[in-house]
């Protein structure tokens, strides 16, 4: 589903995981002093660059993501654990985990709730973004209609796992 092409940036239309790319790539290049890292998650998770201080590295790891490099199904539940694991021993103020998905948990070994209320435990905050247009207009030999792409975000889940954790859910 990242590859559906529902967003529009600079006059163009793109697929979602490019229009990821860009917001991600902007949000770590505002990150000066902070450290950052990227977990990829498709069938399963894992840390595509650890925490760091050199966000050209992490930008670049970004540029680099591809669909489907790790699978084609959603293992949001692990994907927060491996974050956790990940940030568990830094400080308090650094525990942060921006969870990014278009769709709904349908992988993994931890359900995503589950995953939150651990990452509550160890003070680590998550703010969610969920991902996709409401609606597009296609056109077909029989005209157009309006299409919801994004039926299969479960935002609802997003909303819960960043209201546990104290962050914020964004759309």
């Amino acid at each position: 589903s990242m590859t559906e092409r529902d967003f529009e940036i600079r006059g163009r239309t793109v697929e979602r995981m490019d229009a990821a790319r860009i917001v991600a790539s902007e949000f770590v290049a505002q990150r000066e002093g902070d450290r950052v890292g990227l977990i990829l998650f498709g069938d399963n998770a894992q840390v595509q660059t650890p925490l760091t201080y050199d966000l050209e590295t992490v930008q670049h790891f970004i540029a680099e993501s591809l669909v489907g490099l790790i699978g084609h199904s959603t293992a949001i539940g692990d994907a927060i654990g491996l974050a956790v694991k990940r940030l568990k021993e830094r400080p308090a103020e650094s525990r942060v985990f921006v969870l990014l998905t278009d769709g709904a948990n349908t992988a993994g070994e931890v359900s995503p709730l589950e995953a939150a209320k651990v990452a509550k435990q160890f003070g680590v905050r998550i703010h969610t973004i969920g991902v996709g247009a409401e609606q597009v207009v296609v056109r077909d030999l029989f005209g157009t209609r309006v299409v919801n792409p994004s039926k299969a975000l479960d935002e609802e889940t997003l909303q819960e796992i960043a209201d546990l954790t104290g962050g914020k859910y964004f759309r």
